[in-house]
């Protein structure tokens, strides 16, 4: 190839790239595209890792728009390349959710009670709250030996298939629930309950109960119990679990602990009972 034609083909290369570039900037602005670069990693669905292709498609940019986006949030700390070429979401991002106001409150109130929830379970405890129409995990604590499930902090998982979930969902507003129902929800197992009717007479058993029990219904082989925490208006603003292998009984002693656990934290939070 003549020097000619190569610098042709690189002209051509770059017109290429400025064509892309005026398609994005002519569908979106630049912060919109710069959060469509981090809204990949959540939407369709969760992924601890992608490479730039995929990124590219989930967020609907240009390869090389999204190469040069995804370039200034590796130098900002929003996103990390791993060893083997695929990216990540980036420890900074982290860094300022736990310092919301209220994540950062709800997690150093509830810890010394999740600790103590943990001495009796000896299993997952999780905290978590209601974040769009997903439940946020806040914290998880887990010994070696428990079962394996695919919580994690900072997963969202769905609120209709996690005992936290539950919760949140049947302590939602009624328009709320209205909306979350009206759309199709995922079948993860054969025992999830995707019925609408069906979840709203279990969601009205939560309330009444004061706390979800599920079984084998977002991984198999686990099973949770879950309990409200409320704030000191009475508003439920977190859930506390265990969750625990599905060959183990329900345990009494479990689930009063469970109980327990999100009474302290809701008491820390300010919450009183009235006394009729």
């Amino acid at each position: 190839m003549s020097l000619m034609t190569s610098e042709r083909a690189g002209s051509d290369a770059a017109d290429d790239d400025d064509d892309d570039d005026a398609v994005a900037v002519a569908g979106a602005s630049v912060a919109s595209r710069l959060f469509a670069v981090i809204d990949a990693f959540t939407t369709p669905t969760a992924a601890q890792s992608l490479t730039l292709t995929a990124i590219a498609e989930r967020a609907g940019l240009p390869l090389s728009t999204t190469h040069r986006l995804v370039a200034e949030w590796i130098t900002w700390g929003g996103i990390s390349k791993l060893a083997d070429g695929r990216y990540s979401l980036g420890l900074k991002l982290w860094e300022l959710g736990v310092q919301t106001p209220t994540a950062r409150n709800l997690r150093t109130i509830a810890l010394p009670y999740l600790e103590d929830l943990y001495e009796v379970a000896h299993q997952h405890v999780h905290l978590a709250i209601l974040d769009g129409q997903e439940a946020l995990y806040l914290e998880k604590l887990s010994g070696h030996g428990a079962v394996p499930i695919v919580s994690r902090v900072g997963a969202r998982l769905p609120l209709h298939a996690t005992g936290v979930g539950l919760v949140l969902l049947a302590h939602s507003t009624a328009a709320f629930l209205d909306e979350y129902l009206s759309r199709p929800l995922a079948q993860l197992l054969p025992a999830t309950v995707t019925s609408p009717e069906q979840l709203r007479k279990r969601l009205a058993e939560i309330r009444a109960i004061g706390v979800a029990r599920m079984r084998e219904e977002m991984t198999a082989g686990s099973s949770s119990l879950a309990a409200p925490v409320l704030d000191r208006s009475g508003r439920v603003v977190g859930a506390v679990s265990i969750v625990f292998p599905t060959s183990v009984d329900w345990d009494p002693a479990q689930e009063d602990a469970v109980r327990s656990a999100a009474r302290g934290i809701s008491r820390s939070l300010g919450y009183r009972r009235s006394v009729s």
